[in-house]
């Protein structure tokens, strides 16, 4: 009684009454959620540096001192016909830089022309703000004065890091917009091809984008009370993806019981029953490996784990409650024209999946040694690849202030433009400045803001940025200041980018391990094996080592890539890892049931061919929002989006549909240990053998 009454209660929103009541509290509280915290701007981080870095301490130290609210804006000069500068230029420079907007008491330097002649440039100390808006304004007005005073003949363009960040900012106008409608429409194209009807794709697609704009208001809040910084981009993509699948997963099951049930009430509430655990078990894989990234150093990776997460569980609710209640409204009429009928059961050995299963278990070792030797050979191109990209490299399209920055690297020493700086004891300055020049990278030191508590001093050294040589110089450099001065800190871009480089390292090396052992306890709890989820978890790991290969070579050879950005390592593992176990869950879970009536190999064949359809469309749905990523202006985005979108059609067409069945055909009921099949009373006939005349010719 007790059971009958907790499915009841499980299965309200599917009956004529509770699929209403569910719809309207649904869209009560949703609209509620969307209209109070549509106006919360989330905010963007791509890249940063942990709290505990040495860069970090010696941005806190000079935000004490004076001048702290003023940073340079960068105006880099150079002729347009590639001609060197000439003594008329550069007086048109040095008549140009009084006019310019600069902070109150401060003024312009003059023209500071480069060894080869080719460029020149004038520092612009103006105010920092404490927000986007502002800071775009400032650097706005000054950019609309240097190009209105620009000498005729010259190129200028206004770099620098508060440039910089406005030119971030700005890339993003309408970003997270485009990146939504092109979510949209991919989710939709696919749907419309999956299920082939004019109606039943509006259902999933309205109630998924419901949740997307619930979520973004929830994770929008819980990032401004957090102080936290993610990008909402990924969130969307998740939430889209995730919540398609599962809607998926639950129409497919929802039309293979309407072929079995007249009721299409009863239909839905068998499919929702049947659907529950793998659909929970995925979402909480996902969830539960999000949440490992509040272990990060990094502030943005924290960021995105906690409203990614929020995310994902919100599209949980909205698939698992909200869609059947919309199903149960419409009726079994919502797949016209290819209405599903009691009695039109399909055979799933004889399906096109299902006779690629059957293929694959009477030959499975030489399938599984040709797959799994593929899959490794993608994921031995990693070793070497090139990690970390310089500011001008992060952009999908060319902004003013990497233009600057590429002008500067090419005719000014790497500490022109951008220098080390170290904060160190005034009474040190003399032999911390020594021991700085002794190191052989420096070119030599330049004194900055002095107070009774510290002293700045500008380092500039050789090595070009982001190269092995300059990381070596950072190091350097802060090895011969701490040798003589033990509180002296080292900042400055240069430094960030390698306590960046060096947080995001940690990161995924603590993290990755976690996600695995994650994982693994959830295929535990879900298969009640032991044998299977380290199964499954190697093979998925082994996959996702060879899809992020594999994207790097396409995303080379397509896009030129220089590099992978500092945290796609461990954002695309992640990602690939949980979503692609999702697959593997939908598939075992499955199996498992199948193989309690007809064994492991036939039940085996059996659920690749009822899940091989909706699984193949899933995968696609989630590679295309995926890829629907580079609509935005970052690399680091459209990197995660390829190499992911990638990775998921590899587990859907090569893991899921050869791997898993090859394993499982090798190794048989073991792989279930400890669990058991069950087995009917007096039932001592090996249950291989009942079966496998049943699937002729998927098998035989």
């Amino acid at each position: 009684m007790r059971k009958d009454n907790a499915v009841r209660r499980l299965t309200f929103n599917t009956t004529r009454k509770g699929a209403w009541i569910t719809l309207l509290i649904a869209l009560i509280v949703g609209s509620g959620i969307i209209g109070a915290l549509r106006e919360i701007e989330t905010l963007h981080i791509s890249v940063d540096v942990p709290a505990s870095a040495e860069s970090a301490a010696a941005n806190d130290a000079l935000a004490q001192l004076p001048g702290r609210d003023i940073a340079p804006l960068l105006v880099v000069a150079e002729r347009t016909d590639g001609a060197p500068l000439d003594q008329a230029d550069l007086g048109a420079l040095n008549a140009m830089a009084p006019g310019m907007p600069v902070a109150d008491g401060a003024q312009a330097s003059p023209a500071i022309p480069s060894e080869d002649g080719q460029a020149a440039m004038i520092a612009l100390p103006n105010p920092v703000a404490h927000d986007n808006a502002s800071n775009r304004d400032i650097v706005d007005g000054v950019r609309d004065a240097v190009a209105a005073a620009a000498p005729d003949g010259l190129d200028v363009s206004v770099t620098g890091g508060t440039a910089f960040v406005a030119d971030l900012a700005a890339a993003f106008d309408g970003a997270d917009l485009r990146l939504l409608f092109a979510t949209i429409a991919v989710v939709a194209v696919l749907l419309l091809i999956t299920y082939r009807s004019p109606i039943l794709w509006l259902i999933p697609l309205t109630v998924i984008g419901f949740a997307d704009q619930t979520a973004a208001g929830i994770t929008a809040l819980i990032g401004r009370e957090l102080d936290l910084g993610f990008d909402a981009g990924v969130v969307s993509v998740l939430v889209f993806g995730a919540g398609t699948n599962y809607a998926l997963l639950l129409i497919s099951r929802y039309r293979e019981e309407l072929r079995r049930e007249s009721d299409h009430r009863v239909a839905l509430s068998t499919a929702l029953r049947g659907t529950l655990a793998p659909i929970v078990a995925s979402n909480l894989t996902v969830v539960l490996a999000l949440a490992t990234l509040i272990l990060a150093v990094i502030p943005s990776t924290r960021g995105l784990g906690i409203a990614a997460g929020t995310g994902l569980l919100v599209a949980l609710l909205f698939a698992l409650v909200v869609l059947p209640a919309a199903l149960a409204v419409c009726g079994r009429r919502v797949f016209w024209p290819f209405i599903p009928r009691e009695g039109q059961q399909v055979d799933p050995t004889r399906l096109a999946f299902g006779r690629v299963a059957g293929t694959v278990v009477k030959r499975p070792v030489p399938v599984l040694v040709v797959s799994l030797a593929a899959l490794a050979a993608f994921a031995v191109t990693l070793i070497g690849t090139p990690l970390g990209m310089q500011p001008t490299e992060r952009f999908t399209s060319e902004t003013e202030s990497a233009r600057g920055l590429v002008v500067l690297s090419e005719h000014f020493s790497a500490g022109d433009a951008q220098p080390l700086i170290v904060v160190t004891n005034p009474g040190s300055v003399d032999a911390v400045t020594a021991a700085i020049e002794s190191v052989g990278s420096v070119d030599g030191t330049t004194p900055g803001v002095s107070t009774d508590q510290a002293a700045v001093l500008n380092v500039s050294t050789h090595p070009a940025p982001g190269s092995p040589e300059a990381r070596t110089a950072v190091q350097d450099v802060r090895d011969a200041a701490h040798r003589v001065d033990s509180a002296a800190v080292v900042g400055g871009t240069q430094a960030e980018a390698l306590d960046a480089r060096d947080g995001n390292n940690r990161d995924l090396l603590l993290v990755a391990p976690i996600i695995l052992l994650v994982t693994a306890i959830v295929l535990v709890v879900l298969l009640r094996s032991l044998v299977a989820p380290v199964i499954l978890l190697a093979v998925n790991t082994l996959s996702s080592l060879g899809a992020i290969g594999a994207g790097v070579l396409l995303g080379t050879w397509l896009f030129d890539w220089p590099a992978l950005d500092l945290q796609v390592p461990l954002f695309t593992f992640l990602f690939l890892v949980a979503l692609g176990i999702d697959y593997t869950i939908f598939l075992v879970h499955r199996a498992w049931t199948e193989a309690q009536t007809h064994g492991t190999t036939v039940g085996l064949v059996r659920a690749v061919g009822a899940t091989g359809s909706v699984i193949t469309s899933a995968g696609v749905v989630l590679a295309g929002v995926f890829a629907a990523l580079g609509v935005l202006p970052l690399i680091t985005l459209a990197q995660i989006g390829l190499i992911v979108g990638v990775g998921v059609l590899i587990d859907t067409f090569l893991v899921r549909t050869v791997v898993v069945p090859a394993i499982i055909a090798i190794i048989g009921d073991r792989f279930w240990w400890p669990a058991r099949l069950d087995r009917s009373p007096g039932d001592d006939a090996p249950r291989e053998s009942m079966h496998l005349e049943d699937l002729q010719p998927a098998v035989k």
